[in-house]
């Protein structure tokens, strides 16, 4: 066979190419174009200078490899599956895109040992990148010693044209640069191709490359990618070589190579080459085309050494490891738990308590909450959209985060809301810190695709909204959110906690900080709230089951009021006031909707009886509402956008005043009597 002629290189090279036009032809679906123009890079990169170890997936010192335009999955699954990787085996590989399997169409973190993030929506991937390379340098400034290095290794991605037009791409670089993030190499497949035909059509008049540069980036060209082996090599040993700046290789490569009639084309992006153009393309590298899914054994034998570095690597650290726990125990503990996620034993022992008459925005109660559990979980790290000062997210002992060094712990993200979240997944993919994001509320429109990818990888980041509602006053209808508490509740794997008070706002903190298996919204107010008096009220650790009696009547209940946030204090008025007429309102405290509907069936209707009447207040649209109230007469909610007012004057004159809360009580009441 012609493919015997081959160097052991083209020989790798070509395997690759054809495993992934074989995968995607068993699939009857995929996108065989890109793994077949980007597997020189992938091979060399993988071969020569990522070190992982594919018998421990989650050594901590690893490389990282992400690969930002995840339609190209059948590339990695190849790497991996040639590489050793349990999880893919070639089984795995012919079951591509299928029920049940580990290789799915887009990578997916946690599903696969071995695949680093979840990644398919373009600019994702090329931010998570930025994320890791934050966490490396985090990590190394707090653990490293001198003469005990535990914390070393690069983060690369590679990234597509696709990735390079996204914005979320475009911020996330532009802080890399700021930060002089020198350990991360992004390579940049430029086959000039996209779905719907070639670049010129959408994206051929700026230079990436001068952008880059001007992002403060170390920029390498590599212009054959399709054959430059050599020159692949030395463009990432330059960029490794580089350690005040991040590195951007820009690599011509042609889509589809090797399919003698669809290569350089936007025909082999998204399909199968099809049966007879694959068996064209198989003779044209050197194949046999009655070979499916074959892997000659000098390929296996020849990887399997280049990943003999990263197993060699692995135990090497090892050895570092235990010289480094002898001389510095306290730290490898606290390495140890910062890795399974864990708590020290006395992390909440400062967490502030507020008594009635401290009245006070649960803002201001989050960031007193924040900063009792930062002084005792130092690798709780923050930051914010630039205004981190008014959602009160900042660690004040935090310092400012140094992208070279790696100390501080506030990271000024910039007004780049989107970037920021997915920076933070990256955080969170990486390991060992617990990163928190901060903004305005309604600004959460800007980080939703970032939060879909975070619910869908169970990652545990921390988002920190203030500015809830109407009460944002004299900012307008842009400023005050409305339809966001829906929003997110639509969201699946995500937990939404809007707070009644300071109190409740500390424990949910408590609960935040407990809680590892998907991202958490904490919504706060900007304006000051009443301190509920917990003596004559229930205690607001009622927090941790979702929804609570806050307070009963004496007789059995007329009505339900369900409140949430600075809305419960409405409530409680109502309460007051109907009491002394004799009418039973039990008043619900319900933070949040999600862990409520995760407790027992008898504690939901403990709560909240079926046959008792319902009426719910909040300041946010009134969608979503109907699963806990049946008519839309009992809600006191707002379904318009609102107006530049001072505060008061905006809750008063959409309806948040306890005589609205009142007139809904007794219409329920009056409407079961009849």
């Amino acid at each position: 066979m012609h493919g015997e002629m081959q160097t052991i290189d083209q020989l790798c090279v070509n395997t690759l190419r054809i495993m992934a036009a074989d995968m995607a032809q068993r699939a009857n679906s995929g996108h065989p174009g890109f793994p077949m123009g980007a597997a020189p890079m992938g091979y060399v990169l993988w071969q020569r200078h990522l070190l992982i170890d594919p018998s421990a997936p989650t050594w901590p010192d690893r490389d990282r490899f992400i690969l930002s335009p995840g339609h190209g999955s059948p590339l990695q699954y190849s790497l991996m599956h040639i590489a050793g990787f349990e999880d893919v085996p070639i089984e795995a590989l012919k079951a591509f895109r299928q029920w049940g399997s580990k290789t799915p169409g887009h990578p997916e973190f946690g599903l696969t040992a071995g695949v680093e993030a979840t990644t398919g929506p373009l600019g994702q991937g090329a931010a998570n990148a930025v994320g890791m390379a934050i966490a490396e340098r985090m990590l190394a400034h707090r653990f490293n010693r001198p003469g005990h290095e535990i914390v070393d290794h690069h983060t690369y991605a590679i990234v597509s044209d696709g990735d390079m037009m996204e914005g979320v791409s475009a911020e996330a670089a532009s802080l890399a640069g700021q930060l002089g993030l020198g350990k991360l190499i992004c390579l940049y497949d430029a086959n000039d191709v996209t779905l719907d035909g070639p670049t010129s059509l959408t994206f051929s008049v700026e230079d990436v490359g001068k952008r880059y540069e001007a992002y403060g980036w170390h920029v390498v060209f590599v212009a054959d990618g399709n054959h430059d082996l050599e020159g692949l090599d030395r463009a990432l040993s330059e960029a490794r070589a580089e350690t005040q700046r991040p590195s951007m290789i820009i690599v011509k490569t042609t889509i589809g190579y090797g399919s003698p009639n669809k290569q350089g084309s936007n025909a082999s992006h998204g399909a199968p080459l099809g049966v007879e153009e694959l068996a064209l393309t198989k003779k044209n590298l050197g194949w046999d085309p009655s070979w499916h899914f074959h892997v000659p054994e000098a390929v296996r034998a020849h990887i399997g050494k280049g990943m003999q570095r990263g197993h060699e690597a692995r135990v090497a650290w090892e050895n570092r490891f235990r010289a480094y726990e002898k001389a510095y125990p306290e730290l490898a503990e606290q390495w140890k738990l910062a890795w399974e996620g864990a708590l020290p034993d006395d992390w909440d022992v400062d967490l502030p308590s507020f008594s009635p008459g401290e009245d006070q925005p649960t803002r201001n109660a989050s960031g007193k909450a924040l900063n009792a559990i930062a002084s005792r979980v130092p690798w709780l790290v923050g930051g914010d959209a630039d205004i981190g000062s008014s959602t009160q997210s900042q660690i004040k002992q935090g310092g400012s985060f140094d992208g070279v060094t790696g100390a501080g712990r506030n990271i000024h993200f910039g007004v780049r809301e989107h970037a920021m979240t997915a920076i933070a997944n990256g955080m969170a993919y990486h390991g060992a810190v617990r990163p928190l994001v901060s903004t305005f509320f309604t600004f959460v429109d800007y980080m939703r695709p970032s939060i879909r990818i975070a619910a869908l990888a169970h990652l545990p980041i921390l988002m920190v909204f203030s500015h809830d509602s109407l009460a944002v006053g004299e900012d307008g209808p842009t400023h005050q959110p409305v339809e966001q508490l829906a929003s997110l509740r639509l969201m699946p794997n995500v937990i939404v906690l809007r707070p009644a008070d300071p109190n409740e706002t500390t424990e949910a903190w408590r609960w935040c900080m407990q809680y590892s298996d998907g991202p958490v919204a904490l919504v706060t107010t900007r304006q000051k709230v009443p301190v509920i008096d917990r003596a004559k009220y229930a205690p607001a650790c009622g927090l941790h089951r979702g929804a609570y009696i806050l307070t009963d009547a004496n007789a059995p209940a007329d009505v339900v009021v369900i409140a949430t946030g600075s809305e419960v204090s409405l409530a409680l008025q109502a309460h007051e006031q109907l009491a002394s007429e004799g009418i039973a309102v039990r008043v619900v405290s319900m933070p949040s909707w999600e862990i409520f509907q995760s407790q027992p069936s008898s504690y939901i209707e403990q709560v909240l009886p079926s046959d008792i009447p319902r009426v719910a207040v909040e300041a946010g649209v009134s969608f979503g509402w109907e699963r806990w109230v049946k008519h839309r007469r009992a809600l006191v909610t707002v379904d318009q956008y609102g107006s530049s007012a001072p505060g008061h004057v905006a809750m008063e004159k959409y309806g948040f005043h306890v005589h609205r809360v009142v007139a809904a009580i007794r219409q329920v009441i009056a409407e079961k009597k009849s």
